[in-house]
């Protein structure tokens, strides 16, 4: 079954037992493909279901439905301040592979990256495709980006974590034992977060935890951080 292609579909597009595709989900199937009628491939809705589906023509019979164990046993929304240029790119695709559930994009004082509606939209299609890639059950959540002090309001989970790398403070995976459903956890800017952001995401029940001695890109942290979260609640 692992061998057989991936595509993700809108859930919408499950019809009576049918898969109603789009053209450009014909054009991907048989022309990128190579997929032919009565071909069988595999479909996700990003919503956690998936089918064993065949191809005929503009649609697809599904055969069956897949059972996929590939999510994380805990929810882990990821609060990242933007980073410049297509940083964040990059950030969205790694940590849907390490199974992300939300990633909340946050304005700091010291962002540099101010986002286009369209920055948005590319950001949601390549979580779908890493979703895709790395055979996950479940597309992230993009949310659209916010203030960082909005943002640190909004979230009320119990293990809420912000990083900085200055400051004697524990190293993440010395505080991870004890979470047990959902985790929040923060990742700064170029430059840091500034102490007043430390101060006001501490004053809402964020603990600082370190990632390390070393000074960490803006794109290496979130990836940092959530490595050590799923090899926690994986083993």
């Amino acid at each position: 079954m692992s061998q057989l292609q991936r595509i993700a579909i809108a859930p919408s597009q499950f019809q009576q037992g049918q898969i109603l595709l789009t053209k450009e989900q014909q054009h991907y199937l048989g022309r990128v493909l190579r997929l032919r009628e009565g071909d069988r491939f595999i479909a996700m809705d990003g919503r956690g279901k998936w089918w064993l589906a065949q191809l005929a023509g503009e649609q697809a019979q599904v055969l069956e439905s897949l059972l996929v164990e590939t999510e994380l046993p805990i929810s882990i929304t990821l609060m990242v301040a933007l980073p410049k240029n297509n940083g964040f790119d990059e950030v969205v695709r790694c940590c849907t592979e390490l199974g992300v559930a939300c990633i909340a994009p946050v304005l700091s004082d010291r962002t540099l990256l101010h986002p286009s509606p369209q920055k948005l939209e590319r950001w949601r299609r390549i979580a779908g495709e890493a979703a895709e890639q790395s055979e996950r059950s479940f597309v992230p959540t993009i949310l659209e980006p916010v203030t960082f002090n909005t943002a640190v309001t909004a979230n009320q989970t119990s293990h809420r974590y912000i990083c900085e790398a200055r400051g004697e403070y524990p190293h993440l995976n010395k505080v991870l034992n004890s979470i047990s459903e959902e985790i929040v956890i923060a990742t700064g800017p170029e430059g840091g977060w500034t102490t007043q952001e430390i101060e006001n995401a501490i004053a809402f029940g964020f603990q600082p935890v370190s990632l390390g001695r070393r000074i960490l890109r803006a794109v290496t942290a979130p990836v940092v951080a959530l490595s050590l979260i799923t090899a926690a609640c994986e083993v």
